[in-house]
């Protein structure tokens, strides 16, 4: 399918630059509403089936559902000069870099519960060090399949949403967790904020996409949206029916190794047709990505809505 015949590529670009800021703040807006009206108590007394539905459905308003909205800016994003992308993929990149220091963290607090410390060391070590290798030999074999293909972007895009994926686990944990103990307004609350932060996750997976030639079926653009997204829905589930700090440093561990080799993969692309990798242009839009995660993750989940 030709970039020009994409759906939304008719309307002007001031439309594709700020429409979705409005559809989020509708999403942010039901989403509030819609929570606020649940009966968490009814709902955390329910069956296995039940809590199994509900995670489902957070999972899916917090994970899957704002990174479909982010991915709206593709349009715009393929209408902007080359080095603008690469200054997306850079902003990508700084996101990225925050969620991996992030998932570092977490793994490392999560360990640090675990009876056993050197279990523990071992367990974070090799899920990081074994997700590296299998997504490189994962990345490697998309290389080699698409060979003489134009699409080196789209399989970045899929590299990078199952980076976020891994990483969103982390997030369902803690809705989860505070669902079974019946902080009702903490799941609210994280659910969110998980919109708001998950919002960015779009962009940084389009913005691989927005680097080839030609744009790719709307089914890649679903599935995308599932894999960034949908770890979510499986971290409720865990966190819902599994108490283990040694499970949650896997999982944040295995996120954390998913994500550096993504960055990798990230600045392969840009090197494949720029003259340097770091410009001026690059590095901002690398802080600038730092600094929008800092306040989304630090600032309004953790101080403002949490604290």
């Amino acid at each position: 399918m030709d970039s020009d015949s994409a759906p939304l590529s008719g309307l002007p670009d001031w439309v594709l630059a700020f429409g979705p800021f409005a559809i989020i703040g509708v999403l942010i807006g039901a989403s509030f509403a819609a929570l606020s009206a649940l009966e968490f108590d009814w709902l955390a007394a329910s069956g296995t089936a039940e809590i199994l539905a509900v995670m489902t459905v957070l999972g899916f308003v917090a994970g899957i559902l704002p990174v479909v909205v982010g991915m709206l800016w593709f349009p715009y994003v393929r209408r902007l000069d080359v080095v603008w992308v690469h200054a997306i993929l850079a902003f990508s990149a700084g996101i990225l870099a925050y969620i991996a220091f992030e998932m570092a963290d977490e793994a490392l607090e999560a360990g640090a519960e675990v009876s056993t410390s050197l279990l523990a060391e071992s367990v974070i070590l090799v899920s990081a060090g074994g997700t590296i290798v299998l997504m490189e030999a994962f990345s490697r074999w998309r290389r080699n399949r698409s060979s003489g293909s134009d699409r080196a972007g789209l399989r970045v895009a899929y590299l990078v949403a199952i980076g976020l994926g891994l990483h969103s686990v982390g997030e369902g944990l803690a809705i989860g967790t505070a669902f079974v103990l019946g902080e009702s307004g903490l799941v609210v609350l994280l659910t969110i904020g998980f919109v708001i932060h998950n919002v960015t996750e779009g962009p940084a997976v389009i913005s691989a996409v927005a680097h080839d030639a030609e744009t790719p079926p709307l089914r890649h653009f679903a599935l995308l949206g599932l894999l960034a997204g949908g770890g979510v829905i499986v971290g409720g589930w865990l966190g819902s029916f599994v108490d283990s700090a040694l499970v949650a440093a896997t999982c944040f561990a295995i996120a954390f190794g998913a994500i550096v080799q993504v960055i990798w993969e990230m600045r392969g692309l840009i090197r494949a047709d720029a003259d340097a990798l770091i410009t001026k242009r690059t590095a901002v839009a690398f802080i600038v990505g730092v600094i929008v995660m800092f306040t989304l993750e630090d600032v309004i989940v953790e101080a403002w809505l949490l604290g």
